[in-house]
């Protein structure tokens, strides 16, 4: 008997269709038209081709904050994964505090990011904030606004408050996903703590990590509300990212084409960036899974 195919369907999906095109390709489409044009005003056009794109590829500037960019993306995710895990480790499985800590957890995603970098800005000032007042008083030279290390460390510590919640929620789930005989069978055995994380846990949490790692890779890559707010991108260009970098140039410097080509650009690298390590995590998973 042949399945029926119900085509009306698609009368369904045709609302969102329409608001993807509005709110994402045909801003996308007007990105890429800026990006081989040049304007003098007037909305007066001329082809400029590869010309931006050429720009971009020798402006020293983008590359430098291309490199200030992975250095905090590696940074991030070196401290939230790991810190992550041992945080769904260590939740209760099973009780009232379940709730109590999902909660918690949940907490700092509630917040609006710029929200987070308004109270991380405070929080860190010498004269008002608690942070720089006590480490102050504590006799540590510690100053966000004046120092390229204190505004780096101010800048990590924020988003390791705010995302690894994310990391730990998403490990927990795959934790709260293995079945109770898993674990008999390892009690039975007298395997250790180590060899229960190692052959149990941790392939069971491959998938949700790997959702966790891509997923705070892309927000920490395009990152720019939190250190705008928190730095504006100083000391200096101390912590000028990238988005930080492409909004000057776009909005500070009325730079249209060149900020057109390296937005193109900051897309592609995203999108490769993830697409790599999406394929490597899921061959790797495939691979653990023999």
């Amino acid at each position: 008997m042949e399945k029926t195919v119900n085509q009306k369907a698609w009368f369904l999906v045709l609302p969102v269709l329409v608001l993807v095109a509005f709110s994402a390709v045909i801003p996308l489409m007007t990105v890429v038209n800026y990006s081989v044009q040049d304007t003098f005003g007037n909305n007066q056009f001329f082809w400029a081709g590869l010309d931006w794109f050429r720009q971009m590829l020798e402006d020293e500037r983008m590359w430098n904050a291309l490199r200030r960019q992975v250095i905090f993306s590696g940074v991030i995710l070196a401290i939230e994964v790991p810190l992550g895990v041992l945080i769904a480790l260590n939740m209760p499985k099973r009780g009232v505090m379940v709730s109590v800590c999902l909660v918690l957890m949940s907490l700092p995603l509630l917040i609006p990011w710029n929200v987070v970098g308004t109270i991380w800005q405070i929080f860190g000032r010498v004269d008002i904030g608690l942070l720089g007042h006590t480490l102050a008083a504590l006799g540590v030279d510690y100053n966000y606004t004046q120092d390229a290390l204190d505004a780096w460390v101010t800048l990590i510590v924020m988003d390791v408050w705010h995302w690894t919640s994310l990391v730990a929620l998403l490990a927990y789930a795959g934790l709260k996903s293995i079945p109770d005989a898993y674990y008999q069978a390892a009690r039975i055995d007298q395997a250790s703590r180590w060899a229960v994380f190692r052959y149990i846990e941790l392939p069971k949490m491959t998938g949700v990590l790997t959702i966790a790692i891509l997923l705070r890779f892309m927000d920490s890559f395009k990152i720019y509300t939190e250190p705008f707010v928190v730095t504006g991108g100083g000391p200096g260009n101390a912590t000028t990212l990238l988005s930080i970098d492409l909004v000057k140039m776009a909005l500070g410097q009325f730079d249209l084409g060149p900020a057109a080509a390296f937005s193109i650009m900051y897309f592609l690298v995203i999108l490769l960036v993830s697409w790599v390590f999406y394929t490597v995590m899921t061959n790797l998973d495939q691979q653990g899974g023999k």
